[in-house]
């Protein structure tokens, strides 16, 4: 592809068909409660994230990020959220088999993660609360550490 400078831009090894949210859920066990208590307490707030990626036949490929998200205060739930958002994902031809697993959990998740990260932070917030800004990940990391536990896993 070349750009309007003239620059070439280099081509991915795979194209992104289509993002979606194929789940999404959002829980306030409780607002009355969690609105109406005088407390400066900062809620905890755990994160979980997961990707995770399957062949559909061929070159196509799914790619999931699964999100959840659960805020405390004192053992009482403030809210809770679960994101399961996909992309459909077709490879190049000219990719090599062994690049795909790291394509898959690393390249793509973060292509996709931004997104996520906004419908995270849009529905925290209309529930009522600021909206939850997620850090980014590194999904190289990630995927590191799921490959250094597979064998352990495998024995």
């Amino acid at each position: 592809m070349t750009e309007p400078n003239g620059n070439v831009q280099p081509m991915l090894p795979y194209s992104i068909r289509g993002q979606f949210i194929k789940d999404l859920s959002f829980e306030s066990p409780n607002p009355i409660k969690t609105f109406s208590e005088q407390t400066d307490e900062q809620p905890n707030i755990n994160v979980d994230i997961q990707a995770r990626g399957e062949n559909i036949g061929g070159a196509d490929f799914e790619v999931t990020l699964e999100i959840k998200a659960h805020a405390k205060r004192n053992d009482e739930n403030i809210f809770m959220v679960e994101l399961v958002y996909a992309a459909f994902v077709t490879f190049d031809e000219s990719v090599n088999r062994d690049n795909v697993g790291r394509l898959l959990m690393v390249e793509v998740p973060h292509m996709m993660f931004p997104a996520a990260r906004n419908i995270i932070a849009d529905i925290t917030r209309d529930g009522g609360f600021p909206p939850l800004m997620l850090n980014p990940v590194n999904f190289e990391q990630l995927f590191e550490q799921q490959a250094a536990n597979q064998p352990q896993a495998n024995a």
